[in-house]
């Protein structure tokens, strides 16, 4: 099949064509991959952010149409439309019986680039190929877990569903499931690439109060308020954390959501949250990045609290049909998150706009 692969880090995707995919077996589907959105998780690879251990199809926010069922599998069928998720749920682990399918045994894919059984189903000229973010979606086929692929009605855009599979379900799923923001609340969300933009759309359905949304680029901040921001802020000039105590009346954030993967702006989270106020990491620092809470007995005291999150902690079974109901009833934007489309044989001038801040999500078309 036709892939885009990554050999080296700081090197452009190849677009091969005689990548070999694996047939599904025993609870397994094939997808034919229609549409796959860029996300900076696929790009932390590229640009040496995450480690890369060995040549990889990227990609893992994508959506398309079952071409073969595996043994089993009754739930799908060929010719349905599914949105792919980078966490299928196992159903029977100790995470999915204590209603964690985000953190199941089967999402460790996302770190490994392997399926669950320790094979990755890709391969080139006999060498094993990695999934990136465990799924490996910018090819003409993926093949995966069948829960791995949630069904969608037939009249929704392919090309809008994509965004699902990731950027809404994670940032979305932070505000709503990992944060838990009730209406009221005082909400600050740094960057405004997909997933905090989502972030920001989630903030508004949840009946947040005050949006604070803090990015570098003009044209996002424009996009945060269009999406449900109430206010933004560049913070290479003005000082976020005054504009915070000023429209909170110095009590501070009841959350801070980080979405653009920088241990600094977790720390300055922390310090932005009111006493028992929570900050969420939802972005992905590089592996060499460690943070420092000054003062641990105030963060103690004071019962702040701070909380890494995997994929909005979604259940993605329940989490996509979600979105897609939000959807709609006029809820939830998916078509203005969407600022770029491109042929696979454009995939890094895509990535290329993701590293320098233009747009929201470039959406790749198979």
């Amino acid at each position: 099949m036709r892939a885009a692969v990554l050999r080296e880090a700081h090197k452009p995707l190849e677009i091969l064509d005689d990548v070999e995919v694996i047939e599904p077996r025993a609870g397994e589907v094939q997808v034919s991959i229609r549409f796959c959105g860029l996300c900076s998780s696929d790009l932390g690879f590229i640009v040496g952010k995450s480690p890369l251990m060995g040549p990889m199809v990227l990609g893992h926010e994508a959506s398309g149409e079952v071409s073969a069922v595996g043994e089993g599998v009754s739930h799908l069928a060929v010719g349905d439309h599914v949105v792919l998720t980078p966490c299928a749920p196992c159903g029977a682990c100790y995470y999915c019986q204590r209603d964690q399918q985000n953190l199941c045994v089967n999402s460790m894919s996302i770190l490994s680039g392997v399926l669950p059984d320790g094979q990755s189903g890709l391969s080139l000229n006999g060498q094993q190929i990695l999934r990136g973010a465990g799924v490996g979606a910018l090819a003409e086929y993926v093949t995966l877990p069948a829960t791995g692929a949630i069904k969608i009605d037939k009249d929704i855009p392919l090309d809008l569903a994509c965004v699902i599979g990731c950027a809404l379900q994670t940032g979305v799923g932070a505000v709503l499931n990992t944060a838990d923001v009730e209406a009221g609340a005082s909400c600050v969300i740094t960057g405004l690439g997909g997933v905090g933009m989502a972030a920001v759309q989630g903030a508004r359905i949840a009946g947040a109060s005050l949006i604070i949304a803090s990015d570098p680029v003009a044209a996002r901040r424009d996009l945060a308020l269009q999406f449900g921001a109430t206010h933004v802020i560049d913070p290479t000039s003005d000082d976020l954390a005054a504009l915070v105590q000023e429209l909170t009346a110095g009590i501070g954030a009841d959350y801070v959501i980080e979405t653009a993967g920088k241990a600094t702006l977790i720390e300055q989270g922390v310090q932005l949250s009111r006493i028992g106020g929570t900050t969420v990491a939802v972005g992905s620092p590089g592996f060499e990045e460690h943070l420092t809470i000054p003062n641990v007995v105030l963060f103690q005291a004071l019962e702040k609290k701070l909380c890494g999150c995997l994929l909005g902690s979604s259940n993605s079974l329940f989490e996509i049909p979600r979105l897609l109901r939000l959807w709609r009833a006029g809820d939830l934007d998916m078509a203005g998150m969407i600022t770029h489309r491109r042929p696979l044989a454009e995939v890094n001038e895509g990535f290329a706009d993701l590293e320098a801040g233009r747009g929201i999500r470039t959406v790749i078309e198979i």
